[in-house]
């Protein structure tokens, strides 16, 4: 078993527990739980694989790189990765931006499904 893979995976379905708690609430605080649910899981993913990055840009191509290009994830899903960067990002460092709450909702199923297909290369280890 890899502890590290097991930790992360964990964390993201908690970040998307607590995103779907305050997507009413705290729209900003939940895209960015949402976007952290799917940063875990797929940091899980690849901590499977023996394979870690230091940056969140590194990590979002390799999303691009190595699920979407290779054909393992749909186009569609690195585009709702990459969207969660985004929303993530006016979440957290917006100023006067705010995420409303309809994206605050979008970011959330955006980072279920994310974590749905982390899910489907290896059900075995990440059980949702």
């Amino acid at each position: 078993m890899n502890a590290e893979a097991r930790d992360l995976w964990n964390r993201a379905k908690k970040a998307l527990g607590a995103a779907q708690i305050i997507v009413h609430e705290d729209p900003d605080s939940s895209a960015s739980r949402s976007y952290y649910a799917a940063f875990h899981a797929v940091s899980a993913y690849f901590a499977l694989m023996g394979k870690t990055f230091t940056k969140h840009s590194a990590l979002e191509s390799a999303v691009h790189k190595e699920l979407v290009k290779s054909g393992k994830w749909p186009i569609e899903i690195g585009k709702k990765f990459s969207w969660l960067v985004s929303t993530r990002s006016t979440g957290d460092y917006g100023g006067g931006m705010h995420v409303t709450e309809p994206d605050a909702v979008t970011a959330v199923e955006n980072a279920k499904q994310i974590l749905e297909c982390v899910n489907l290369l290896n059900p075995d280890f990440f059980v949702l």
